[in-house]
């Protein structure tokens, strides 16, 4: 019986910050070159983003801005060892993180998008519902409001009642 080999290769996406004290040009020709490394230690980069120069939420290494990249590759756990090592030794990378990513299968696209499509749907009838409630609403409102100005001056006449027999009671000399 031959035993056959697992692949160790994963999905892996790195995210890293080049400090302020390069221009624009050389932060890109930093992220190349930490492209490089990727590619020098067996990796494949899938997907590649430039994010551009932001501020950072606390200083790193003296740096209150920094350039931010990231990138997505299929490597080895050893290869990501390498790319790890390398990346923290390196003077032109002041942070990096490097994470395992989770492949979705079609059969979970599948059913995101089929979720996603069921949201849609029940979106669009209480669109169409509440088109409805609001055209009916505009004629019920003006009853309503008619309603509502006779219930308020009886309610008014009624408050005004109940102040003249508190001040009879209170008024009285009986109390005592």
């Amino acid at each position: 019986m031959s035993k056959t080999k697992k692949s160790n290769i994963g999905h892996y996406e790195v995210l890293f910050i080049v400090p302020n004290r390069f221009t624009e040009d050389e932060a890109k020709q930093v992220i190349t070159a930490v492209e490089g490394v990727i590619t020098k230690n067996n990796g494949e980069i899938d997907y590649r983003e430039y994010w551009g120069k932001k501020k950072l939420a606390y200083e790193i290494k003296h740096n209150a801005y920094g350039y931010y990249a990231l990138a997505e590759f299929n490597a080895d756990k050893e290869a990501v060892a390498l790319i790890n090592q390398e990346l923290r030794l390196s003077n032109d990378v002041i942070r990096h993180q490097i994470i395992a990513k989770r492949v979705k299968s079609e059969e979970e696209i599948a059913k995101a998008k089929a979720i996603q499509e069921k949201i849609n749907a029940r979106k669009k009838e209480e669109e169409k519902l509440l088109k409805e409630k609001n055209e009916k609403g505009e004629n019920d409102s003006k009853e309503k409001r008619s309603k509502k100005t006779e219930t308020k001056k009886e309610e008014k006449s009624d408050a005004k009642e109940l102040d003249q027999k508190l001040e009879g009671i209170l008024s009285a000399k009986d109390l005592i």
